[in-house]
């Protein structure tokens, strides 16, 4: 069966032990997330991820802005002139008097060659358009490890809460017990004193403990943009006796590192980066070559004189129409140099991004070198502690034991006491670093990040 903890609002949160949550009011109200949910809602609220799929909007308006280019640039004009003195007249003569025109144009250019500039700026543009979507899925992928993050510190901080509470407990029981024998003459007042201190003490570590669990959830609901922690809670997973690392052990940081290479989503963004810097350099390259396009329009045009008598508007319009067809060449010759050298940028730049893709590979592979041998690591020191608790928790029930018939003082009682609650703590946090690192692994791998 699942477990699971919440918080409860008492000022802003107060983290509640499992045998209390049976006592939550109706009102509380409280959702169980799991890490699953806990991923996905933070992924559809978190403000990076939106601002990177803004960035995939805006590369596909860059990628259909380049398709477009190859249509026709069709624009019309309407223009009204004065002349004063000596001016055309309708007659097509020249005299002395004001005269007026209007023209109306429309024209269009289609580009039939421009050195390949075109074709090439689409293609680059597809690849930033599917770099920029691998940088989305990079940007998701962050957001799911720092949620798995605090996911399992949440779980940990609980446990660690739990653990000072049973402390609380077993104190509580040895001041009782203690009460009784000073009420009867078989115990000091000193020894009283001395576990009532340890009482204390055991209560300010539970209470330093709930603050930590407190935190730990605020963190968790702060990425995943919740307004308020209150009434929240998250579903714990039922670990068994003992985590296997079959899967894994026989892996190796290589191999591991080669399966990443097809499936993480930060080297896919470099790599389509690197290629569309190769049609960076041929786009550069298109102002070697002449550039030819197809012009035509049609035009009229209206004139007015003063003193003399101008055709009517629609016949002049008639009379005037004109079109015209045509076609550009533009041979470059001599630019001061600025072809050449944005070649030679285009070539550095991609000089710096196999460098960037180089730079990111190596940090993919010191990071999962550093979380495999942190779960090597992990899986060694849940055994060991295993353990010690088996072998502390002996010690304790037989001092436990020694104590109540005398045979152990209050020192002894304690010191085994602590003794058995730290092998506990320490095996609590092995057991879910274990959990993480193992999950972190199968990340990697490509697969979803789950436990």
């Amino acid at each position: 069966m699942k477990k699971m903890y919440s918080i409860k609002a008492q000022g802003w949160a107060m983290a509640l032990p499992l045998c209390l949550l049976a006592a939550q009011p109706s009102w509380a109200q409280t959702r169980e997330w799991t890490l699953q949910e806990c991923c996905d809602y933070a992924v559809e609220h978190n403000i990076t991820v939106k601002q990177q799929q803004n960035q995939c909007r805006q590369r596909e308006i860059d990628l259909s802005t380049a398709k477009n280019s190859r249509l026709p640039d069709v624009s019309g004009s309407l223009g009204q002139n004065f002349s004063f003195g000596r001016g055309l007249t309708s007659q097509n003569t020249y005299t002395n008097t004001n005269t007026s025109s209007t023209s109306l144009q429309i024209g269009a250019s289609v580009p039939m060659f421009t050195g390949f500039e075109i074709p090439n700026q689409i293609k680059l543009n597809q690849l930033n358009l599917e770099a920029a979507t691998a940088d989305l899925e990079k940007a998701k992928n962050d957001v799911r490890m720092q949620v798995a993050q605090a996911y399992v510190q949440i779980l940990y901080d609980y446990e660690m809460s739990e653990v000072a509470h049973r402390q609380i407990e077993i104190d509580s029981m040895q001041v009782a017990r203690l009460q009784a024998f000073v009420d009867n003459g078989k115990a000091s007042e000193a020894e009283l004193s001395q576990q009532k201190a340890t009482l204390a003490n055991s209560r300010l570590t539970a209470t330093q403990a709930d603050n930590n669990t407190r935190l730990a959830i605020l963190t968790l609901t702060q990425l995943l943009e919740l307004p308020s922690p209150e009434g929240f809670a998250v579903v714990r997973p039922q670990l068994p006796a003992g985590l296997s690392f079959s899967d894994v052990s026989v892996l190796t940081p290589d191999v591991i590192y080669a399966e990443a290479l097809g499936v993480k989503p930060e080297i896919a963004s470099q790599q389509l980066r690197l290629k569309g810097t190769e049609y960076s350099i041929k786009i550069a390259r298109a102002g070697y070559y002449p550039t030819l396009s197809l012009s035509g329009g049609l035009g009229t045009n209206y004139y007015t004189t003063s003193g003399y008598d101008s055709d009517p508007f629609g016949r002049q319009l008639k009379n005037n129409f004109s079109q015209y067809i045509g076609l550009n060449l533009s041979v470059p010759i001599f630019n001061r140099f600025q072809t050449r050298n944005r070649i030679r940028s285009a070539r550095i730049e991609y000089d710096t991004q196999q460098l960037q893709l180089d730079y990111t590979k190596k940090t993919l592979y010191k990071d999962i070198q550093q979380v495999y041998y942190n779960a090597l690591n992990a899986l060694s020191k849940e055994r060991s502690s295993q353990e010690a608790v088996n072998s502390s928790k002996d010690a304790f029930t037989l001092m436990q034991a020694k104590y109540e018939n005398g045979k152990a003082n209050i020192t002894e009682f304690n010191e085994s006491k602590n003794n058995y609650l730290k092998s506990e703590s320490d095996l609590v946090q092995a057991r879910y670093e274990n959990l993480y690192q193992q999950a972190l692994l199968e990340f990697y791998r490509g697969k979803a990040l789950v436990f």
